[in-house]
């Protein structure tokens, strides 16, 4: 199916090549628009339309996209101005003690391990990373380090380093078996990859906005499972925290069993409503529908990659593929080549010694090809 992506939806789409999603993606003007007129509104009219009610209910219009997004309760949604910032208080909250362990991955992005190493700091909690073979974590060698000691396995939906996803469902089996909870980080597939928290029972995730969800820098969304919210006392709290916010008593503090107990305190408000707006259009599109696209490009940029001699470190067939593709060139500079790429309105990113391609929504076929022919006039064959 062809996604319907209009022209005004991401006005700068046919300006350059950008195949960069999974550093920043571009932003869906609908998000700029309201994030705009937040701002204008309030920088003209102080608190006369956005008052008491309007920022006692903010992220109402979050909670229902995001739940929407991966099949959740929107009472179960909290909003936050970074995916990191919401780990940090779940960390704190979940507080896995000296005799327990948290288990991630060597090669996850830092800030889906730092908020539990932060924890077990003080707690003396084991931190076990679970090593890469060539690049790549067997989803087996990540089974076999939970024990009946562990109390989180915290992972990245899809690998940053490399684009490799994890089967959710056989990890969230996993982790129960041994009673302790999943936690997963969805920056890095959250509107890209269908995600649905009924069959994939996962505890706790999160996502930031600025990548495939096409939004904004300073939003961020966590989903926390029912089981959950009755239990957790969040790590940082604030004026927000309590049941009815408006209720200004500093002398006690009763959380409301939803998933605003997460929401402490005010942030750019506007950054909210304009994740809400970019999730509601990846809905309407339909992730099923982005991951079929982003999944033919990826695979005509691999195609082309390797008929150029380029060596390909992403997972390239099966449930461990994502869109992002990573690739070697011997005998080339990265660093080299993406300034030529640049020079000819092609960007990606370098990581290491690898080139990263992200393709999404807003780019096209002839997109891949323009990529293909920059390519063709910076590698240096031995």
């Amino acid at each position: 199916m062809k996604l319907n992506i209009r022209e005004k939806d991401f006005p700068t789409r046919n300006k350059f090549v950008y195949l960069n999603a999974a550093n920043v993606a571009l932003m869906y003007t609908g998000a700029e628009e309201v994030i705009s007129q937040w701002q204008k509104d309030v920088a003209q009219n102080g608190s006369n339309n956005f008052n008491e009610n309007a920022e006692e209910n903010v992220f109402t219009g979050l909670h229902r996209a995001a739940g929407r997004l991966i099949n959740a309760d929107p009472e179960s949604i909290a909003a936050g101005s970074s995916a990191t910032e919401l780990l940090c208080s779940l960390a704190w909250a979940v507080f896995p003690g000296k005799d327990q362990n948290v288990i991630s991955t060597e090669i996850v992005f830092p800030s889906t391990v730092y908020p539990w190493q932060r924890v077990a700091n003080s707690t003396g909690c084991e931190i076990r990373l679970v090593q890469e073979k060539n690049n790549f974590i067997q989803i087996d060698d990540l089974i076999e380090l939970i024990d009946r000691n562990t109390a989180v396995v915290s992972i990245s939906h899809v690998e940053y380093a490399n684009g490799q996803a994890f089967d959710l469902e056989l990890l969230a089996e996993a982790t129960h078996d041994h009673n302790a909870l999943l936690v997963v980080d969805a920056t890095q597939s959250a509107g890209a990859i269908p995600i649905d928290v009924q069959e994939s029972p996962i505890d706790v995730l999160v996502s930031g906005a600025y990548k495939w969800l096409c939004g904004p820098f300073g939003a961020a969304f966590m989903y926390v499972a029912p089981h959950l919210l009755e239990k957790l006392e969040p790590g940082l709290v604030g004026f927000r925290s309590h049941e009815n916010m408006w209720d200004l008593d500093g002398g006690r503090i009763k959380y409301p069993v939803t998933g605003r107990k997460f929401e402490f305190s005010t942030m750019a408000f506007g950054s909210a409503l304009g994740l809400a707006e970019s999730i509601n259009y990846i809905n309407d599109l339909g992730v099923d529908n982005i991951f079929e696209h982003n999944h033919r490009l990826a695979q005509r940029l691999i195609e082309g990659l390797q008929a150029r001699g380029a060596e390909i470190t992403s997972p390239l067939v099966g449930e461990d593929q994502s869109a992002i593709v990573m690739a070697y060139f011997e005998h080339n500079n990265p660093d080299e080549m993406i300034n030529s790429l640049n020079q000819d309105q092609v960007f990606v990113s370098c990581r290491g010694k690898f080139i990263r391609f992200s393709p999404h929504i807003y780019n096209t076929s002839e997109n891949i090809d323009k990529a293909l022919a920059a390519i063709d006039t910076c590698i240096v064959k031995p």
